[in-house]
């Protein structure tokens, strides 16, 4: 069964660039018309061969374009530069920062933070998958193979493993490890509730009893029951 479109990270062939180069692609995208070496050079206030090592690289990363100038005067025609249409999706990324931020005001402004991490989580598992067609009923194995897929493509590394009677998701990498680390409560709790939500949208037969977070420094994980079994406390 299909998820929905979780590619919300940066492109994994998204070059993230260092402040000079950045400066320099920023002076191109701003510019009017194309500008040569010596220009930029000026506005960046870099050394100019300095400025065409930036620009090269800026060529080469297909954020930029290179052309000789269109001129009738005699002499050799100056190189210039321009950024590329979709340069503008490029550069540095602060998404952690914005996670940490969120959560730390979750964390400080709630009275029941995990509470309201848990409600968060359910909201955003529900919307993360598809409810099924009507009528059509998804079994336990379906559902924990939908909750695998969900995971993974958010980037937690999970396994599915069966002890017995017990269903569990080891989770062996968390992308919001940082945040996790320091407010687990709110991460680890809606976590939690992402897997509960989806569930409940899928109608099935489980729910997510509880999350061990970090019982190995890389290792968190999810207790999975029959739906309505209450014989272990629910807990982030």
């Amino acid at each position: 069964m299909p998820s929905r479109d979780l590619t919300r990270a940066d492109p994994a062939d998204t070059p993230v660039l260092g402040k000079s180069r950045s400066r320099v692609l920023g002076v191109l995208q701003a510019a009017p018309s194309p500008l040569g070496v010596d220009q930029v050079a000026d506005l960046v206030r870099l050394h100019p061969n300095t400025t065409r090592f930036h620009l090269d690289g800026l060529v080469e990363a297909r954020l930029a374009t290179r052309v000789s100038e269109d001129r009738e005067l005699p002499g050799r025609p100056r190189t210039l530069y321009t950024a590329a249409p979709d340069s503008a999706r490029t550069g540095r990324r602060s998404y952690r920062l914005l996670a940490e931020i969120l959560t730390s005001h979750l964390a400080s402004q709630s009275r029941q933070p995990s509470h309201a991490a848990v409600q968060a989580g359910e909201a955003w598992g529900r919307y993360l998958t598809e409810r099924p067609a009507p009528f059509v009923s998804v079994d336990a194995a379906a559902a924990t193979r939908q909750l695998v897929a969900t995971l993974d493509e958010i980037g937690f590394a999970p396994e599915a493993v069966t002890r017995g009677r017990k269903r569990q998701i080891l989770l062996r990498h968390c992308p919001f490890r940082e945040a996790a680390e320091q407010h687990r409560d709110v991460v680890c709790s809606i976590h939690l509730g992402l897997m509960r939500g989806l569930f409940a949208e899928l109608d099935a037969p489980l729910e997510a009893q509880r999350l061990d977070p970090f019982v190995e420094p890389s290792l968190c994980v999810a207790h999975l029951a029959p739906r309505g079994r209450a014989d272990a406390p629910k807990r982030a």
